[in-house]
């Protein structure tokens, strides 16, 4: 019984060094963010174990750092099997050779097309899909309740004009002049950029760019008027400044901040605040009811390197960080919603005071075609520098916005 048992013992031992070495072995990369980093701990560990002949490594870095090692590693051959990547960053990946087309026996456009909200074309070229989300995002107003409450204020702004006056209310500055809490957090380096660019612009009568995005269009009468609109909130209406606490979102969090225009990922970093009650708004209209959002998505995509076994792994590894099981648990855990509308649009998450404003903000967004999403969100950071420091004039400093984007995109086109 004994020799059996060792036997037995030592065959066991055997079969599962064997599997273990027969194991592929895969790389995900993505980019230090403390939610998402676990919520794909927690799929990478569902996923090995229905596939337990596939290991999976998380590799992070800091957001700053992320493109420059992805493309420094993939130069050195021994990049990511898999990588996350903002939608904005398919052509400068693609054209460098960071990306190989997703295949397409395991990823046909059609069902794609079939089965995700629109807007995951945005990573098609051609007849081919270089990735695929996880989630899509919008953008909301989040409000301080209690600051309203002190303030005397019902209930979230419904107009642009409101916005501002709520916002000159709550703004509140010591006796030398410093903000202490600032109305609304001005920030274009935040998503106050996207904010700017695809609502703004249009509530003011204009459009950003084209209809295909190949030239920018926001310099006119339309886009100075949304300008001098944003610009006066700080040179005017004194509502808030940018730098205020470094950034907004820590000066939400803080309390520090009445409003704060952000993505349905900051969700997921905001369900902790203990320190006061906050809420979810649909963004303002213009005078005229119209309303106008921003939608975009981080996706999945698979590293140029990747082949054979490994290739397999990691198309089989995509596949589950884009199936609905993912996604729920992606929305638990980041808070950012479903990519795939059967997910997405339940009873269930229209009814919810969070996640609904994001979800009709879905319904009348705009996803922009960014080629150097970087590079164009400098130029939007710099336009509204050039008025609040050194006092340029609004039409000046759009033109040399827009000149200067368009120099962005003809260059990659």
């Amino acid at each position: 019984m004994k020799r059996f048992t060792k036997t037995a013992l030592l065959a066991g031992t055997i079969m599962a060094s064997a599997t273990a070495a027969s194991a592929v072995d895969i790389e995900y990369w993505q980019y230090i963010y403390d939610t998402r980093v676990e919520a794909v701990d927690q799929l990478i560990a569902k996923f090995e174990e229905a596939n337990p002949d596939i290991n999976v490594k998380q590799v992070t870095f800091p957001y700053a750092d992320y493109q420059t090692r992805v493309v420094a590693a993939n130069m050195a051959g021994n990049g990511p099997d898999v990588l996350q990547m903002f939608y904005g960053w398919t052509d400068s990946f693609v054209n460098g050779g960071v990306l190989q087309p997703l295949p397409k026996d395991m990823f046909p456009a059609e069902q794609i097309e079939a089965d995700f909200f629109p807007i995951v074309t945005a990573m098609k070229r051609g007849d081919d899909y270089y990735g695929l989300p996880t989630a899509v995002r919008s953008l909301a107003l989040f409000y301080n309740k209690a600051l309203f409450a002190e303030a005397g204020i019902e209930g979230p702004p419904e107009t642009l004009d409101q916005l501002v006056d709520y916002a000159s209310q709550m703004a509140v500055k010591d006796s030398g002049g410093n903000y202490t809490t600032v109305g609304l957090t001005v920030e274009m380096g935040g998503q106050d950029h996207q904010w700017w660019r695809e609502v703004l612009v249009r509530q003011f009568g204009g459009a950003p760019y084209s209809d295909d995005y190949s030239t920018v269009t926001y310099n006119d009468a339309a886009g100075v008027a949304a300008t001098q609109w944003y610009t006066d909130l700080t040179t005017k209406h004194e509502v808030g400044y940018t730098g205020f606490m470094d950034e907004g979102q820590a000066a939400f969090r803080a309390g520090r901040a009445a409003m704060t225009i952000d993505g349905t990922f900051r969700l997921g970093s905001f369900r902790d605040i203990t320190d006061f009650e906050w809420a979810v708004a649909e963004l303002p209209a213009n005078a005229d009811g119209l309303r106008s959002n921003y939608a975009s998505y981080f996706a999945n995509g698979i590293g140029a390197k990747s082949e054979g076994e490994e290739l397999e792994a990691a198309a089989k590894f995509l596949a589950y960080l884009s199936s609905p099981e993912a996604m729920q648990l992606w929305l638990e855990v980041v808070g950012e919603l479903p990519a795939r509308p059967e997910v997405a649009l339940t009873e269930a998450n229209l009814a919810d005071p969070i996640y609904a404003p994001f979800l009709k903000g879905l319904e009348y967004a705009h996803t922009t075609t960014f080629v150097e999403e970087q590079a164009q969100r400098q130029v939007a950071m710099d336009m509204a520098n050039r008025v609040f420091l050194q006092g340029q004039s609004v039409e000046e400093s759009v033109a040399e916005a827009a000149a200067a984007e368009q120099a962005i995109i003809d260059r990659a086109r």
